[in-house]
């Protein structure tokens, strides 16, 4: 059993990293000699998409230097979500949206012949057979009956994109209210939320 645990918060010790930290100590306790590969986006230097991108669809046979070298990270990060059997993802809120580490990985990991395919000329996922979860955290309320809902432009691009590379068993854990006084409040149904989770 293996699990990808994924940090993208830029800030050390942010309420993202403290949950996903929480997560993979309760998995660790329920999957003795499981292994947990580790994934610091903020630390990982991930190039941009460029005209480089182009390599990835062509005969690895083929590829120059330059290509490999460049398709070379995307290469180290899509291995490692192949090997997963599970993957948790600590997401911040930015902006109302994801932060720029975490859609620089998406953009390194969604790959033809890797993550996804096509079939009769459809984009079909291949990452059916792992389990997903993200765990936000936001400052305000975001949910759907909150005045602020259309805002969160977080959790339908992620489950968007996630879906699409196959991640279809998705589950959700908005820790909000993170810059409020209810914080403390909210942080600690979270963590008990993990520790039902994390099985």
């Amino acid at each position: 059993m293996k699990l990808l645990h994924i940090d993208s918060s830029v800030r050390a010790n942010s309420i993202s990293r403290r949950l996903t930290a929480q997560f993979i100590e309760v998995w660790k306790r329920n999957h003795a000699g499981g292994d947990v590969i580790y994934r610091d986006l903020a630390t990982t230097v991930i190039p941009p998409v460029t005209d480089d991108w182009a390599a990835t669809f062509a005969d690895p046979a083929t590829l120059t230097p330059v290509q490999k070298a460049y398709l070379s990270i995307s290469d180290e990060l899509t291995a490692e979500l192949l090997a997963a059997d599970t993957i948790v993802i600590g997401s911040p809120m930015y902006n109302y949206s994801i932060s720029a580490p975490l859609k620089a990985w998406l953009d390194q990991i969604v790959r033809m012949g890797k993550t996804f395919g096509i079939s009769a000329g459809t984009p079909v996922g291949l990452l059916g057979d792992k389990r997903a979860m993200v765990i936000t955290t936001r400052g305000g309320v975001y949910g759907p009956d909150s005045p602020t809902a259309a805002l969160d432009f977080q959790e339908p691009y992620l489950r968007a994109i996630l879906s699409f590379i196959g991640l279809s068993d998705l589950t959700f854990l908005h820790v909000e209210r993170q810059m409020k006084p209810e914080a403390a409040i909210d942080f600690a149904t979270a963590v008990a939320q993990i520790n039902e989770l994390a099985k």
